[in-house]
């Protein structure tokens, strides 16, 4: 559908069924005619049909089109470049177009936006390209965002918003009530009212709700809840999310070492924490980086993704060299050859299975120290039915197809010691690395695979020359 077909016969723009398919993607019609407009240079017939998505949608259409085609589409919309679209996009596309702007045009979109954004905008500029923005930005903003910048990253002191509602305790329900009215300054996105003492520390919060239901007479220690989840500044945002999730928060206090309210982190970030774990979890276990995106460029997906081929390599010799040392007993009967792999690749499945379960539940607080040993032998009870029902089965096969009931039990045998063993390093391999203080989900499936492989051909063909099969 081209730039013409696109367009109603009266002129009128395209309604969202044009622009949106079922699945509120972004058509790629839509995509096409947007990108005519552009390198037509008729920049105001593209802002005419992008002007009526949503952020989120602009930002997917800068991700959906080719990388040489974005500062072309950002000039275009630039009235709509703003920072809500900014913060919605697609890390490597956003500071791909970040480095396209000028210090004063990063520093007026941060400006808009709320602080954990505004961080997460120029927290991985170049040094001076940094303090750059930082100098254009309104001096309010720059403290913030340079307090901000203090803290480590993926903590909750760069996750925090400083834009808040705090009260004290001694005032009433309509002294807070006639606060938020007046005040011009004050935040306007924001589901509790903080209550503190004259030192700023956090007593208690107040719903929103309460405080529209209750009578203005009501005194604020009266109606609030003084019990409260407090996040500590320093808090890492994977703990933060896990609180949030345990606790079923909307929103939490942010307190400094001594106690004192500085900020607050709502479910929204949250959502957005908790979806980049997950991916990074996910990636770090396949080996293909902690960042793995398809915008990301070629040279660092090589780099993250080629260190781990290569350690592959390494521990994939180590399953060669048992190979190595059954040689003879290969050559004499082929069928072991052939039935090989199928030890090895059950056994590894069945590993990679139980260390997802690991890596999760480490990442979840649900496997701790408390639990640790009723875990793992669960985990070898569960992989011995496995083991079980797919050894009856193997054996059987193998039996039948090539008229050896030794061979049948041979590799059954090896397939019940392989099944299990892949269940106790699965759970036991991301623990240990756990207890070294490493991320279970970076190496834990280069290990796990090692001890599969080496250990399923150990046993299928140790077996095999015990028996007498061959050797």
């Amino acid at each position: 559908m081209s730039e013409s077909e696109l367009e109603t016969p009266d002129g009128a723009l395209p309604t969202a069924e044009d622009r949106m398919d079922e699945d509120d993607r972004l058509k790629p019609e839509f995509v096409r005619a947007v990108m005519e407009r552009v390198e037509a240079g008729d920049a105001e017939g593209a802002r005419a049909l992008v002007d009526p998505l949503h952020p989120a949608d602009i930002a997917d259409l800068f991700e959906l089109v080719d990388t040489d085609e974005r500062r072309a589409l950002a000039a275009a919309l630039a009235d709509l470049l703003d920072g809500d679209v900014l913060s919605e996009m697609n890390d490597w596309v956003r500071d791909e177009l970040i480095d396209a702007l000028e210090p004063h045009e990063v520093a007026e979109i941060a400006g808009e936006l709320e602080t954990d954004d505004a961080v997460a905008l120029i927290e991985d500029m170049e040094e001076d390209e940094q303090r750059a923005v930082l100098r254009a930005l309104d001096p309010d903003d720059r403290a913030a965002i340079e307090e901000a910048l203090t803290f480590p990253e993926e903590s909750a002191g760069r996750l925090m918003q400083r834009d808040l509602i705090a009260v004290p305790e001694h005032w009433t329900v309509g002294q807070v009530i006639d606060y938020l009215r007046r005040g011009e300054n004050l935040t306007t996105d924001f589901w509790e009212v903080y209550v503190v003492d004259p030192q700023h520390k956090p007593v208690g919060t107040i719903l929103l709700s309460w405080i529209l239901r209750t009578p203005r007479h009501f005194a604020v220690a009266d109606l609030m809840q003084r019990e409260q989840t407090l996040i500590p500044v320093d808090m890492d945002q994977e703990e933060v999310a896990l609180r949030f999730q345990k606790y079923a928060l909307i929103s939490a206090a942010v307190v400094d070492q001594n106690g004192r309210l500085v900020g607050m982190i709502t479910v929204d970030d949250v959502v957005h924490i908790i979806q980049e774990e997950a991916s990074e979890d996910v990636l770090l276990m396949s080996g293909a980086g902690d960042e793995g995106d398809i915008n990301q460029p070629i040279r660092d997906s090589y780099r993250a993704r080629v260190r781990w081929l290569i350690a592959n390599l390494f521990t994939a010799l180590v399953a060669s060299s048992v190979i190595a040392l059954f040689g003879g007993a290969i050559e004499e009967m082929v069928a072991l050859a052939v039935l090989m792999p199928i030890v090895a690749s059950i056994g590894g499945n069945a590993g990679t299975q139980t260390m997802a379960v690991a890596v999760r539940a480490l990442a979840m607080n649900q496997l701790t120290r408390s639990n640790t040993w009723r875990t793992i032998w669960r985990e070898i009870r569960l992989a011995l039915l496995n083991g079980l029902t797919i050894a009856l089965l193997i054996g059987v096969g193998a039996a039948l197809v090539f008229s050896n009931p030794q061979l049948g039990g041979v590799i059954a045998a090896a397939m019940l010691i392989n099944i299990a063993i892949a269940g106790l390093a699965g759970v036991l391999v991301p623990v240990l690395l756990e207890r070294m203080d490493q991320d279970p989900a970076v190496a834990s499936s280069v290990f796990v695979t090692m001890i599969t492989d080496s250990m399923g051909f150990f046993a299928f063909l140790g077996l095999a020359v015990a028996s007498g099969l061959a050797g």
